[in-house]
């Protein structure tokens, strides 16, 4: 089901609470309002639309990949700053992000998955997992 995207800056800077596969709904409807939203954004975190889990849904090239409880395991001494905006947030600010990073993290179905990304989808990825130390950015 899609849901509204929350905007409430006290609710998106809380930390996020590790996921399971009770959670399997929140999974379903994270990419369905990810899928509603496509024309104007990449990834989303489950915080933004109102479910404090770390739970990320985003178009890694033409794909969506569902990562749950995701951890960088590596990344690259070497950084960039980005521009970004959110759709939990008005305007664009400048990040700091890694060129490239290694993730680990379940897949829709809980199966344990081990990944290098680099350049736009890695820092995709950085962003929405910045939504779950609830670094509003």
């Amino acid at each position: 089901m899609v849901k509204e995207i929350v905007k409430d800056p006290l609710l998106l800077s809380q930390k996020a609470e590790k996921a399971d596969k009770n959670d399997m709904q929140v999974i379903t409807d994270l990419c369905d309002t990810l899928n509603a939203n496509a024309d104007r954004c990449v990834g989303m975190a489950a915080n933004m639309i109102g479910v404090n889990k770390t739970i990320l849904a985003a178009f890694i090239g033409d794909k969506l990949t569902v990562m749950v409880n995701p951890v960088m395991v590596n990344r690259s001494k070497k950084t960039y700053e980005a521009e970004e905006g959110c759709l939990s947030l008005t305007g664009k600010r400048t990040v700091t992000r890694f060129e490239v990073i290694e993730v680990e993290y379940l897949d829709k179905r809980f199966k344990r998955k081990k990944q290098v990304f680099k350049g736009f989808d890695a820092e995709i990825i950085q962003h929405e997992m910045d939504h779950f130390e609830g670094k509003l950015i």
